[in-house]
Parts: C-alpha cells; sequence; structure tokens
C-alpha cells in the first residue's frame, strides 16, 4: 500500500479488498489462479461466471465513465483495483479484450449508436470479443492488410484470413481491420468493422501451441457480414482507429495484464523458496531484478497513461510493450532454471506439462506478438526519439 494515498484512496482499496475476500468463497474459491498465459483452458466457464458476478456488483470497467457503465475510477484507483485483485489470487479475466481494447475505442471513437449497442453487454460480460489484425503476411507488418470489405445493400460483406486470433472460438465478435478501398495500398485504404463471429462466412480453426493448448486461432471470412453502421470511424480510417486500439492495450490494459504478472512471479519466488534456489546468490539477484523490473513496468504504464489527456496513448506506449514482453519472457526462462532438471520431465503422457513449462513455451511468443520487439524499437527511434527512419525496401 502506497502510504501517500488519499483517504479517498484509501478507502477504495478498503472496498476492493473486503469485496473480493467475501466473494472469492463458495462457488468461486476454486477459481482462484486459475487461468494464465499457456493455462487459458483452466475454468474457463466458472471464469465467466466470476466475472458475470464481478459485473452484477459493478467491478467490471471501473476505469470507464459512469455514463458508458464503469465506475469512473482515477488512474490511481485503476491501479490499487489491479493490484488488490493480484493480491487476492483472484482468475485471469477472460473479457480482457472487450473490456481494455474494444471499449475504450469505441469510447474514444465510436458513434452514440455504437455505444449504446456495444458498451452495455462489454460491461455485463455478456459478450465476447476478439481482434482481427494479424494475418498470414501481416503481421509485424499489419499495413500490409489484405483481407477486404466491400458494402453492398446494407452490409460489409468481408472476405479474407486473419491468424492469431486470441480466444476466437469463445468470442461473438471481432474487430477486424480490412481494406475497403479497392487498389489501395499500406496504410490507406483501410477500414475498421466490427463482425459478428456466429455466422455463416465465418470459419475459426484452432491453432495447437508448444502448450497443447490452443488460444490462438485462424479466422476465415468467406462472405461474412457486418452491418453497414458497424464500422467505427469513416472509410479509409482504419490504421488510425487499430493503433489507438493498440495504445490502450499498451495503456490501461497493462494493469489488468500485470495482475497475472505479479502472481505468477510471487508463485516462482514461493517455488524458489522449496526448492532451494533461493540460496543461491545469482539466483536471489535475478529474482530481485525481476521483482524491480515488474515494478518499473507498472510506473512505466502509470507514467503512461497519466500524460494521456484525451483519446489513446501514443507511440510511447510500445515502450510498455517492448518492457512487458521482454520481461515476461525472461520469467519464463527464470522459472525453469529454478526448477532445475525436474523442470525437464513432463508431468504425465503423451504431453501433460507444469503450470512452469507451459508459462516458459508460451511466454517465447511474448516478444512476437501484439507487436514484435523490433518493431518496437524502430516505433520508438523513429516516433518517439525522432532518429532517422530505417531504410526499407529499395530505398
Amino acid at each position: 500500500m502506497n502510504q501517500n494515498e488519499s483517504p479517498a484512496d484509501r478507502a477504495f482499496r478498503a472496498e476492493v479488498r473486503d469485496w473480493l475476500a467475501a466473494n472469492l468463497t463458495g462457488e468461486f474459491a476454486h477459481v482462484r489462479g486459475k487461468g494464465g498465459p499457456g493455462r487459458e483452458h483452466e475454468a474457463f466457464e466458472e471464469r465467466l461466471a466470476w466475472e458475470r458476478h464481478m459485473a452484477a456488483a459493478g467491478w467490471t470497467c471501473v476505469g470507464w465513465p459512469v455514463e458508458h457503465g464503469g465506475r469512473g475510477a482515477s488512474l490511481e484507483q485503476q491501479v490499487i483495483f489491479n493490484e488488490e485483485y493480484a493480491l487476492a489470487d483472484a482468475p485471469a479475466r477472460v473479457n480482457h479484450i472487450g473490456e481494455n481494447l474494444l471499449g475504450p475505442t469505441i469510447i474514444a471513437f465510436g458513434t452514440d449508436e455504437q455505444k449504446a449497442r456495444f458498451l452495455p453487454p462489454i460491461v455485463a460480460v455478456e459478450e465476447m470479443w476478439c481482434q482481427g489484425y494479424s494475418e498470414p503476411n501481416a503481421g509485424s507488418d499489419l499495413a500490409n492488410v489484405q483481407t477486404r470489405a466491400e458494402l453492398r445493400d446494407g452490409h460489409w460483406v468481408v472476405d479474407g484470413q486473419k491468424v492469431w486470433t486470441s480466444n476466437a472460438v469463445e468470442s461473438d465478435w471481432c474487430f477486424v481491420v480490412c481494406r475497403t478501398e479497392p487498389g489501395s495500398s499500406r496504410h490507406h485504404g483501410l477500414s475498421y468493422l466490427l463482425v459478428p463471429m456466429r455466422q455463416e462466412g465465418v470459419d475459426i480453426r484452432p491453432i495447437v501451441q508448444m502448450t497443447g493448448t490452443s488460444e490462438f486461432n485462424e479466422v476465415f471470412f468467406d462472405g461474412a457480414r457486418a452491418d453497414a453502421s458497424h464500422i467505427v470511424g469513416a472509410p479509409g480510417e482504419g490504421w488510425k482507429i487499430a493503433m489507438a486500439t493498440l495504445g490502450f492495450e499498451r495503456g490501461v490494459a497493462t494493469l489488468g495484464q500485470q495482475v497475472g504478472f505479479r502472481r505468477e512471479l510471487d508463485a516462482v519466488i514461493g517455488l524458489a523458496r522449496r526448492t532451494g534456489a533461493i540460496d543461491d546468490p545469482l539466483m536471489r539477484d535475478r529474482l530481485t531484478r525481476s521483482y524491480l523490473g515488474l515494478e518499473v513496468m507498472r510506473l512505466n504504464a502509470v507514467r503512461t497513461m497519466a500524460g494521456v489527456t484525451s483519446g489513446a496513448p501514443g507511440p510511447e506506449s510500445s515502450i510498455s510493450k517492448l518492457v512487458w514482453g521482454t520481461w515476461h519472457r525472461d520469467l519464463g526462462e527464470l522459472a525453469m532454471d529454478v526448477l532445475g532438471a525436474a523442470g525437464l520431465i513432463a508431468d504425465g503422457e503423451p504431453y501433460d506439462l507444469s503450470e512452469w513449462q507451459r508459462l516458459f513455451l508460451f511466454t517465447r511468443s511474448d516478444t512476437i506478438y501484439a507487436g514484435s520487439n523490433e518493431i518496437q524499437r524502430n516505433i520508438i527511434a523513429e516516433r518517439v526519439l525522432g532518429l532517422p527512419r530505417e531504410r526499407r525496401g529499395n530505398e
């Protein structure tokens, strides 16, 4: 607890802590600590029920404005909420993409009709969302998007393929970046559409990962339809809207993500105590550096959000992605080193992995997805530090 907290913030912390203590019991006691990287399959329906229970008590979307169903919590209170959620060992959130990515984007750029249609079901956790950005030839190079949409008879008709789409199987909707201007290229001619997932013309194919689970999916659109009004911003403004969503992902959303990071680090420290690895001075140094890295990550996220006066965070938010991706990958390696030789043995056949093995394998992707480390460094160099632009292609 920050001893410099205001009386109002201390009261808010006590309210959050007391509510979590009173409600993570009974039917929800067993969801403590469930979910997380490589373990997204754990108790999904129970975690969904938990999050709807939170919604009924007004504990989802706490940072959203009151008029959109949130609590209007200040930046400090959003930090407090996420800290207390981690300390309570509450489960990984299932509505992260809707609450922290799509919702703030709609609030910033959506029409009044879109806000009325899409925000309440996110607050109530009644509709789940996924993100339709990456494609086979447009991952870190998102401007190479080839999925296209054409406006016909009051509907956008979407054709193309997305890949690495997290939680697509459980999702009701997808926000899709696609090309709506024939003959356009790169950042031009893109639009940001809200596409229902449960319709003919949408084919979801899970991708089995190294962890043996399938958080990621391929999604094929073959004549899928979205209402003409379900475009955020104007046609051709998709790049601007998509970058704003990424800014939200690397801003406020980072605090929610750190709930899991804090829990994982605490568990690794506990593991080091049980195995005796903590007695090694070099291991203690690595654990200490990991703890300090998490604190730096939190403070940077707060600094990033504090500098935003309107809309979404700017290119500075790429610092958050670079920091957390590298930190989390290193935590997976640290967990395996704490385990030692035992980390090489599966829990069972044919491929029953321990939580630490899943963490290690999953975190190999952290420096790649949502913008690779290399791309983030270029953005920081060119758009934050003002360094000369990197030569590309035949330049």
